[in-house]
């Protein structure tokens, strides 16, 4: 009988501690920008793969608004049961909570941080009729004239912009900044000649770059990618800071069980390492994480420590 109690209770407590089951119903995964982007996309790989996996329904839902914001406090207010997931990353996760403003949850204690999905590289572009070849060019172009230059970015506070805050910092130069809603916008003023330069997304740019309409200065890639050997990066330039992507991630609210953890980055970089996921992503310049959940805790962290002061120092606020 003592036996018998014990393996019950023994039973009872793994219930709590080890999900049975789980998923035994469909996942959410919010993803908090609009359809379309980088974020909905990797989401959508990602669950389509995922629920391959698990043999589980993994639905993406589309939740906007507020640098994702809005659909980040959405999964932070809910159950830790694993039924609920974001998709997060540095706009929602690092650059939103360091506006003045901030946001509603805090990044670190208010998430389960899972498994890092990466994402594309920042790159600075300008209209071919600007007379620089290259980045050496377009620096002595804006100490020449430092009233002259201004460049667009998908916004206030986004990583774009931040990546030319910082080269300005870096460089010592001056460009004025003309902030857009959204990255497609930036890009078809720079491609009209309405602003000379434009520092976006890699994705975003790359079908300009391709047409000749659009010329890459600087990728803020660790390496040259193969489908530009052509573009160097900031850092092999000189500019060692400014190795930076637009990451995106899987993460859920606060406390939730560490197998449920586990199992998702498993199967997330399995995912993100596949062979027809990684031929759908290199056009854009993305490098699939590698990152435990652990590792990746701790990167978040870091990207915090990194960007706050320059999110500040830039003197970003929200649209």
């Amino acid at each position: 009988m003592g036996r018998f109690l014990i393996g019950l209770l023994f039973l009872v407590f793994s219930s709590f501690a080890f999900p049975q089951g789980w998923p035994a119903k469909p996942v959410r995964i919010v993803a908090p920008f609009a359809p379309g982007g980088s974020a909905d996309t990797l989401g959508r790989i990602v669950a389509q793969k995922l629920g391959e996996s698990f043999r589980q329904s993994f639905v993406v839902e589309n939740r906007p608004g507020a640098g994702g914001a809005i659909g980040s406090e959405l999964v932070a207010r809910t159950a830790p049961d694993g039924y609920t997931l974001v998709v997060s990353g540095v706009a929602s996760h690092v650059i939103a909570p360091s506006l003045p403003r901030g946001t509603p949850y805090d990044p670190l204690k208010d998430f389960t941080h899972i498994a890092l999905f990466g994402g594309p590289p920042a790159v600075l572009v300008v209209n071919p009729s600007v007379p620089a070849k290259d980045l050496a060019g377009f620096v002595a172009l804006l100490k020449q004239d430092p009233g002259k230059y201004s460049y667009g970015s998908p916004g206030n506070g986004t990583h774009g912009q931040l990546v030319a805050e910082l080269f300005k910092q870096l460089a010592g130069v001056q460009m004025q900044h003309v902030p857009y809603k959204g990255a497609s916008g930036a890009i078809a003023d720079l491609v009209a000649g309405h602003i000379p330069a434009a520092s976006t997304t890699l994705s975003t740019a790359a079908g300009q770059i391709h047409a000749g309409k659009a010329r890459a200065l600087a990728l803020s890639s660790e390496a040259r990618l193969p489908d530009y050997p052509n573009v160097p990066t900031y850092a092999e330039l000189g500019y060692k800071d400014l190795v930076a992507t637009v990451w995106f991630s899987l993460s859920g609210p606060a406390g939730m069980p560490q197998d449920i953890v586990e199992r998702l980055n498993a199967e997330v970089r399995k995912a993100l390492d596949a062979p027809d996921t990684r031929q759908r992503l290199r056009p854009e310049g993305i490098e699939p994480g590698t990152l435990t959940a652990r590792e990746f805790s701790a990167f978040v962290a870091s990207e915090l420590k990194r960007w706050a002061p320059v999110v500040k120092a830039s003197g970003a606020k929200t649209d």
